[in-house]
């Protein structure tokens, strides 16, 4: 019976329509579980046939590009300060991260960003608020969502490839390794940031704060040694 209703609503449009939601609110609430859906549905499509597998890379990137012009065009808009969840210390941080690699390049970091979810966030919003034109970040952002879509999509199937003749296990399968590489993803990131920043040597003041040690014969804030 799970099994038969699994199939019936893998047969119905109302699967990619849930799919195209999740990603889309994913994209802006990083706590909405899009790749989930999308490693569920690419599960389904390989394990019943239906939704089409090259239904749900097509569905799943159009959602995912469109969340992504959407935090775009919210920083672009109001900026990064305007609410107050975005004036806290790490958030702040996180758009300082995002502003520091988007002026090193913008193609790497929008591509690789729709990989981990609140670093998408971040980099999409600081991209619009520091004016990344928009004609270099929305073709990026279209190829980075098929790409995001299409690694969702044949985990997904890949798994449900293996496990024909049961939908359910297949789904249940394809959601937890969808979370063990996300969680996955988020531990290799971490570690990568760690390692950036001891290499990086800390600059704690900027250069027009700078104060140098009096020299013998001086008196604090001169630089004219006393005569």
């Amino acid at each position: 019976m799970p099994a038969d209703l699994l199939t019936t609503i893998a047969d119905g449009p109302w699967l990619l329509v849930g799919v195209f939601a999740l990603v889309l609110l994913d994209s802006v609430l990083v706590v909405v579980p899009g790749e989930i859906a999308v490693t569920a549905a690419g599960a389904l499509a390989a394990a019943t046939g239906d939704p089409p597998l090259l239904g749900v890379v097509a569905v799943a990137a159009s959602a995912a590009f469109c969340g992504d012009a959407l935090c775009y065009a919210v920083g672009r808009r109001i900026g990064l300060r305007r609410w107050r969840w975005m004036r806290h210390e790490r958030v702040a941080e996180a758009f300082a991260w995002a502003g520091s690699r988007l002026s090193r390049g913008t193609a790497t970091v929008v591509f690789t960003a729709r990989f981990i979810p609140f670093a998408r966030l971040a980099v999409n919003l600081t991209a619009g608020a520091t004016r990344v034109p928009a004609g270099r970040f929305l073709p990026v952002a279209a190829i980075a969502a098929t790409a995001w879509a299409a690694y969702q999509s044949i985990i997904g199937a890949a798994i449900g490839a293996l496990l024909p003749d049961a939908p359910i296990v297949a789904v249940v399968v394809s959601v937890a390794a969808a979370l063990a590489l996300g969680a996955a993803i988020d531990v290799i990131a971490a570690a990568l940031t760690r390692r950036r920043e001891r290499v990086t040597p800390p600059r704690d003041r900027r250069a027009g704060d700078r104060t140098t040690c009096p020299r013998r014969g001086t008196r604090r804030g001169r630089t004219d040694p006393r005569p």
